[in-house]
């Protein structure tokens, strides 16, 4: 049996009409190689389409053939995509983007980061904040290791929650409920880091993902906090969650991070 379909077994394909009795028994009892086999599957195929993309808005020889080798299938792949607006901060992981370089460019235990998204026409602040995200990825030795869509539509979010290994969302609490994207992704078996609010501040606990944040409101404009909640962003990519990706047994498969998949 396919890993896909061992997931979509024991998590019950009638579930919408039935009872949460039995799902996490049959869950914890799933093999590991399977369930890191269907990441890898869904990494690959995320990786084919984002390859896809670029090379078709590639406009001579060369930029098509950097295009179709972006990304690595088999290294950790992080994403973040919604409409780029001010509250939704998608520019916190650029609060220190020297930090943000080291992290995606370790030559050890590399990560890849899909950024994907467009303002309003009328945002301006929203248009800047998109334009920051262009000017980093445009950095030649991040070349491979980072790229930004602007197409963002459906069918790319939906390789995009199946297809991450984990998935950042870093809303501004209270004015978004941490999106049902993030709810998409764990149950393909990804992972989530996001702000303390709505669903993930019910859901959240250490053994099932990551969060930032007191659970707390803030000023619309708390610069302060801002920076805090970004300082916490880059020590768990540092010390969580890429150690527990690259990890390995004797299989080659990262039993922590398996565990949080359950």
């Amino acid at each position: 049996m396919a890993a896909d379909q061992l997931w979509t077994e024991a998590c019950g394909v009638e579930r919408w009409r039935d009872t949460m009795e039995g799902v996490g028994e049959r869950l914890l009892a799933l093999p590991a190689a399977p369930l890191w086999a269907m990441r890898a599957k869904n990494r690959e195929e995320l990786v084919a389409c984002i390859r896809e993309r670029l090379a078709r808005e590639a406009d001579d020889e060369l930029s098509t053939t950097v295009a179709r080798n972006v990304f690595d299938p088999n290294i950790l792949t992080i994403g973040f995509a919604r409409r780029f607006a001010t509250y939704k901060r998608p520019n916190l992981l650029l609060r220190d983007p020297d930090r943000l370089r080291r992290i995606l460019s370790d030559p050890q235990r590399p990560v890849q980061l899909v950024v994907a998204g467009k303002a309003h026409p009328a945002d301006e602040p929203g248009k800047a904040l998109v334009k920051a995200w262009i000017q980093f990825v445009a950095q030649p030795v991040l070349r491979n290791r980072v790229v930004f869509l602007s197409d963002y539509d459906m069918l790319l979010a939906e390789y995009l929650v199946r297809g991450v290994d984990l998935w950042i969302n870093t809303p501004r609490r209270p004015w978004e409920a941490c999106g049902t994207s993030g709810m998409k992704v764990l149950v393909n078996g990804g992972l989530n880091l996001s702000e303390l609010d709505g669903w993930w501040a019910e859901a959240y606990s250490p053994e099932v993902g990551w969060a930032i944040g007191d659970g707390q409101e803030h000023e619309d404009n708390d610069a302060g906090w801002d920076a805090a909640e970004a300082e916490q962003l880059y020590p768990l990519l540092e010390e969580q969650i890429v150690p527990s990706f690259y990890d390995r047994d004797d299989t080659g498969i990262p039993q922590r991070w398996v565990g949080k998949m359950r």
